[in-house]
């Protein structure tokens, strides 16, 4: 059964960038062929899990669409640990490209297997690269790089989920290229940034064990930062 879901942060009584989430989740679906769930369906089913589960406190919710119809399935999670600085490792894992519904959030064997490589490296993020080398996105986030001057994200067509954080992200920071990112731009690049609708922009300061860059959030960080912040 085709399904795509999309996963928000509960903070203070209140779906962050609700808006956002719920359009993506109607987007996804559309592609999928699957219908699109009721917008008003979808919202209240988030906003009642969220109070339900976590009042005012804070937490993850994941709304999943599928079927025919479709069927709505909200479920929540805590928060769990949320470091300000990420460590990063290289996924052994081969990204597959694009999917059925390029962009959507779907279920992949290669992302869980890639999030199965970062626990056990302890790690908070698994870079993946397609079959040439070339960056996709990460296990659980979409990335963004400072390299020579030029802030980058790998193109989705590349086969990176479209998401949530980075969507805001381009619409606030125009000069965020889309470009072909290798190995050898990720051993030298300034910062890598990753951004998902949970977490926001979290800097990956170290990657296989070495730092990358100056081993501290730079001027991307920062910025992708403002931007999400910015967003109500």
């Amino acid at each position: 059964m085709r399904a795509c879901y999309t996963t928000a942060r509960w903070v203070r009584g209140r779906v962050r960038w609700e808006a956002q989430v719920v359009a993506r989740l109607l987007r996804d679906a559309r592609a999928l062929g699957i219908g699109e769930p009721d917008p008003a369906q979808c919202r209240a089913q988030l906003r009642a899990l969220g109070a339900r589960r976590f009042g005012s406190g804070e937490g993850v919710l994941r709304l999943t669409a599928c079927g025919g119809a479709p069927r709505l399935c909200a479920q929540a999670r805590p928060l769990g640990a949320d470091p300000a600085h990420w460590r990063g490792c290289t996924a052994q894992t081969p990204h597959p490209g694009p999917a059925i519904a390029p962009g959507a959030k779907l279920q992949r064997p290669a992302l869980q297997a890639a999030r199965a490589e970062l626990a056990a490296a302890n790690a908070e993020e698994a870079l993946l690269y397609d079959a040439a080398g070339r960056l996709v996105e990460g296990a659980r986030s979409n990335l963004a790089v400072a390299l020579g001057g030029r802030w980058l994200t790998p193109p989705s067509a590349s086969g990176a989920v479209r998401g949530v954080a980075l969507e805001l992200a381009r619409a606030a920071l125009p000069q965020l290229e889309c470009a072909e990112i290798s190995r050898a731009d990720i051993a030298a690049a300034d910062e890598i940034v990753a951004t998902n609708a949970v977490r926001g922009a979290r800097p990956i300061l170290q990657l296989d064990g070495r730092p990358v860059g100056a081993a501290a959030p730079g001027a991307l960080a920062t910025a992708l930062a403002r931007a999400l912040d910015a967003v109500r």
